[in-house]
């Protein structure tokens, strides 16, 4: 494969003023370095800063998901709560309807205990009564025998 030839690059030759004027190089020097030193600094800031916004930010996520996954199970649990009051419901009102049938239930027994207290009664005069007309008629023989002789 083809890689195109980079220029070279060109090497800066110091003037004979600048090679002269080497003291006042040294403080060329301790400013560019200075200048990286604060470039570094500067970096160091905004790098420590942007990790602080993204902390920041991942924690405002964290506790955005915590909280829908809260919700979202206590969704379910809610909703299991209300059914669980509506069973309730049902089931004292179905109690309550219980135990009117039982009263009811128990009314009615007594309705017919006190009816066949009666037809026994009724049965009872019935047979009394034939009893009465049987002896009444033993009696009406007795008497005419009584009678004819």
């Amino acid at each position: 494969m083809y890689s195109p030839q980079l220029p070279l690059a060109r090497a800066r030759l110091p003037t004979p003023s600048e090679t002269d004027n080497s003291q006042s190089g040294s403080g060329d020097l301790e400013s560019s370095l200075l200048l990286l030193y604060q470039r570094h600094q500067q970096k160091s800031i905004q790098l420590r800063d942007r990790a602080e916004k993204a902390k920041r930010d991942a924690i405002k996520k964290a506790a955005r998901v915590s909280d829908l996954l809260v919700d979202a199970v206590n969704g379910g649990v809610q909703e299991s709560f209300i059914n669980e009051k509506r069973i309730e419901l049902e089931i004292r009102a179905l109690a309550a309807t219980v135990a009117r049938f039982m009263k009811q239930t128990d009314q009615w027994l007594a309705a017919t205990h006190a009816i066949n207290t009666a037809v026994k009664e009724i049965g009872d005069f019935e047979n009394w009564m034939k009893t009465m007309d049987l002896d009444c008629k033993s009696i009406n023989v007795a008497i005419r025998n009584i009678h004819q002789e």
